[in-house]
């Protein structure tokens, strides 16, 4: 039997009529449930699976401020996103959406594109949980900033504003228009203000100028005229055997094979042109801090014409637990990988993955023409935090849009501001709330229950 899809205006109603039953000032509320589970042993149990060695390491970065305790802790707040009333509108969901997940990358075509460049959580859920996220992220970075609650609401409400109407902007495109989709350049600098764009401009030339040379030059160094990558420790360390006991040698060769198969045809044929030179272990992130990551050093058509490539660790999603899958993967990489190319305007042509042992991976390329806002107060303009915000809620509107009936999620968000209100009522008391768990972390710290690390 054929199925009729519904057209665009039986759509919109449908999306519509769900506010009779989720309406919109539904969420303005965030109260800790009563069994709110202990953030420390929600983080504590993720450091049963990671490496002992850098765990205190991940400590040390969350605890540096609520911003960077809440990039580390989206497993805590994805149990308590859990609590909150959705639509049952399933998109391919981030799972750690905040401000800090968003940059600049080279396309395909080596076009620079604004959009999400974190998939690790990457998996099908509700669209609410990520628009809750990265607006309750607009108001921790802008209080980290040090602007004032007028910045800070400014903030979470572009986020979702924009988010709304690009949706409903999207809901009436052509879908082969909304995958072609992109936030180039002119984008960017259409949607910062004046004052803004000289930063993004330096931001977007300096993503340029990241190619594998550069990062070459700024990561190895010539041994017997072999290049070799610099080691840092604790942060970049050379091992002669994986966590696991493995001869470093033998996993890698492993995993090279496992990645190329898992490539599309033309472009196992470009990876195979390259040999690998070496390998070490990278701390990277902070959220993912512990998790099993590797930098290769690939020479391919002579001394400069080199590939680095990042190996890292995929576990389940945060959100697996609170969401019913619909589909299994031959590997949480994959998952990553396949939920990157729905929703990612333009993924890296290496993007691919594998399996050493029981430890799923998946790999990208490190670095090239990738670039970002660095959160540093005193530096970053706070006052320029609504702008930014409102490129980041596009952003997660396009990618929703790829994944998503954005007519249903359109035709429920309307075209007044009564969502956007709601929406940043919730990032504002949940700002508070991330606050009170990095309280609670350095207070586990202070008491020895959690080790940290002097230097991260």
């Amino acid at each position: 039997m054929t199925v009729v899809p519904m057209s665009l205006p039986d759509r919109v109603a449908t999306g519509k009529a769900l506010r009779a039953i989720v309406p919109h000032e539904a969420h303005a509320k965030y109260q800790p449930a009563r069994n709110r589970p202990d953030p420390v042993a929600i983080l504590e149990q993720q450091a049963t699976t990671r490496l002992p060695v850098l765990v205190p390491i991940r400590y040390a970065r969350m605890l540096a401020s609520p911003f960077a305790f809440l990039r580390g802790s989206a497993a805590v707040m994805a149990a308590d996103l859990a609590q909150t009333p959705v639509t049952n509108l399933e998109v391919q969901a981030c799972g750690d959406m905040h401000v800090a997940n968003f940059g600049v990358f080279g396309s395909a075509e080596r076009n620079l594109v604004f959009g999400i460049n974190d998939f690790d959580e990457t998996l099908p859920g509700p669209w609410e949980w990520d628009v809750k996220r990265l607006a309750t992220s607009a108001v921790v970075a802008a209080r980290f900033l040090g602007g004032d609650k007028v910045v800070c609401e400014n903030s979470a409400r572009a986020a979702v504003r924009s988010y709304r109407k690009r949706m409903r902007e999207y809901a009436e495109m052509p879908y082969l228009d909304v995958w072609y989709s992109r936030i180039d350049e002119r984008g960017i600098m259409d949607v910062l203000p004046p004052e803004a764009r000289k930063g993004a401009q330096k931001i977007m030339d300096k993503a340029r100028a990241r190619g594998h040379l550069q990062v070459l030059g700024k990561m190895a160094e010539l041994v017997d005229d072999s290049h070799r990558i610099v080691e840092t420790a604790p942060l970049i360390v050379r091992e002669t055997h994986t966590a696991e006991g493995r001869p470093i040698a033998e996993a890698v060769e492993q995993a090279w094979e496992q990645y190329v198969a898992s490539l599309p045809e033309e472009r196992r044929h470009l990876a195979r042109r390259f040999r690998i030179v070496d390998v070490a272990r990278k701390v990277v992130g902070v959220g993912s801090v512990g998790t099993r990551c590797w930098i290769l050093l690939l020479a391919g058509n002579g001394p400069d014409d080199p590939l680095f490539l990042q190996y890292k660790e995929a576990q389940p999603s945060v959100l697996s637990p609170y969401v019913k899958a619909t589909r299994t993967w031959e590997s949480e990489g994959q998952r990553v990988v396949v939920g990157q190319r729905i929703i990612q305007g333009a993924p890296d042509i290496f993007l691919g993955w594998g399996k050493i042992g029981s430890v799923h991976f998946y790999i990208r390329q490190l670095r090239d023409m990738k670039g970002g806002v660095d959160f540093i107060p005193g530096t970053t303009n706070v006052n320029n935090m609504p702008a930014y915000a409102k490129l980041c809620g596009w952003a997660l509107a396009m990618a929703h849009a790829k994944s998503g009936d954005s007519a249903a999620i359109g035709g429920y968000l309307g075209k007044t501001d009564a969502f956007d209100e709601a929406v940043k009522s919730f990032a504002i008391a949940y700002a508070d709330q991330t606050e009170r768990d990095h309280a609670a972390l350095a207070k586990a710290a202070k008491q020895g229950r959690i080790q940290v690390a002097k230097a991260a």
